[in-house]
């Protein structure tokens, strides 16, 4: 427990750095829910071995202190983009569960870990990933999602996943780094935005934890694609892809039954309660429920019914 306090302390530290924040007492004891006795505890201990320095009523990393925060950092950012892309974890897990390894893993089995994931440079929620040699691009200074006026456009580059509880309405909105959004309308409460096609409403706190870059407003926002759960029997379409948000094992589930752009696919068979549908994909009849058909982009065909009559429309004509 001391040294996981401490290595958290070094993580807020370094990020109020990156941030160009100042940092001191009651900030980490904020940031860290904790006394502050128990902060200045853990800022003494810290201090004693040599991680971090006082000047005046400000903190700062030394350079043994910077290095075993961008270790903390690297481990726990490349875990969270394993449990998104390798498991089933859901969103709101991810962190926990980086937060229970962050402090257990070695340097080699982190590097093990990166490179049987390619090397990934960005987390599920658009933050760096620090190198094995400790490098991290310069920091950007960025606008929230609650700064944004009426007709903006922008994208969302990151989502704050602390406090879990924000983290997880926002979770709920099906929002995510690379979605588009366009401002509707914003008071001193609240901020309603359209996001791939869906009207959403968030109160400026909410809106806050989420990180974006504005558009030009000729710039092409992304469209609201028609989903499979919107096929009705006996209709064809062809895949388009698959949401960003869909990861992991499920994502890696329906590109192993064939779901990839260019493939196509028909309804076949509803089930008694309307969930799961029978769909046919590459000669198979595969049942995929509601909840993953919501996640595949499709465009749409000629149903047969709509065939039958554009062929007697032809028929008549000739």
């Amino acid at each position: 427990m001391k040294r996981k306090l401490q290595e958290d302390a070094l993580k807020f530290i370094f990020d109020c750095e990156y941030k160009h924040k100042s940092c001191g007492l009651h900030s980490i004891s904020g940031n860290m829910n904790l006394s502050t006795n128990k902060a200045a505890k853990i800022i003494t201990q810290l201090q004693s071995i040599g991680l971090i320095v006082m000047k005046e009523d400000e903190i700062r990393l030394t350079d043994a202190g910077r290095s075993d925060a961008l270790k903390i950092i690297r481990i726990h950012r490349l875990w969270e983009k394993y449990l998104a892309d390798e498991t089933a974890i859901g969103n709101v897990e991810w962190h926990h569960g980086a937060d229970s390894k962050e402090h257990l893993m070695s340097l080699k089995e982190v590097d093990i870990l990166a490179a049987n994931m390619g090397n990934p440079v960005f987390d599920p929620h658009g933050d760096p990933i620090p190198t094995n040699k400790g490098e991290l691009p310069t920091y950007q200074v960025q606008s929230s999602l609650s700064s944004l006026k009426e007709g903006d456009i922008a994208r969302i580059t990151h989502i704050e996943d602390e406090p879990s509880i924000i983290y997880a309405q926002l979770v709920a909105l099906d929002l995510y780094p690379g979605m588009e959004v366009y401002i509707m309308d914003v008071t001193d409460e609240k901020i309603q935005f359209a996001a791939n096609g869906k009207e959403c409403i968030l109160n400026v706190l909410f809106a806050s934890n989420i990180t974006v870059e504005k558009l030009s407003k000729i710039e092409p926002t992304q469209k609201k694609y028609q989903t499979l759960s919107s096929l009705n029997v006996g209709d064809k379409a062809q895949v388009i892809g698959i949401s960003p948000k869909c990861r992991g094992q499920e994502r890696i589930r329906l590109m192993d039954l064939g779901i990839v752009p260019g493939t196509e696919i028909s309804a076949v068979l509803k089930s008694a309660f309307g969930d799961p549908t029978a769909y046919k994909i590459m000669g198979a009849t595969i049942a995929i429920r509601k909840k993953q058909a919501d996640n595949i982009y499709i465009k749409s065909r000629q149903n047969r019914n709509e065939q039958t009559a554009r062929l007697r429309e032809l028929s008549s004509v000739s």
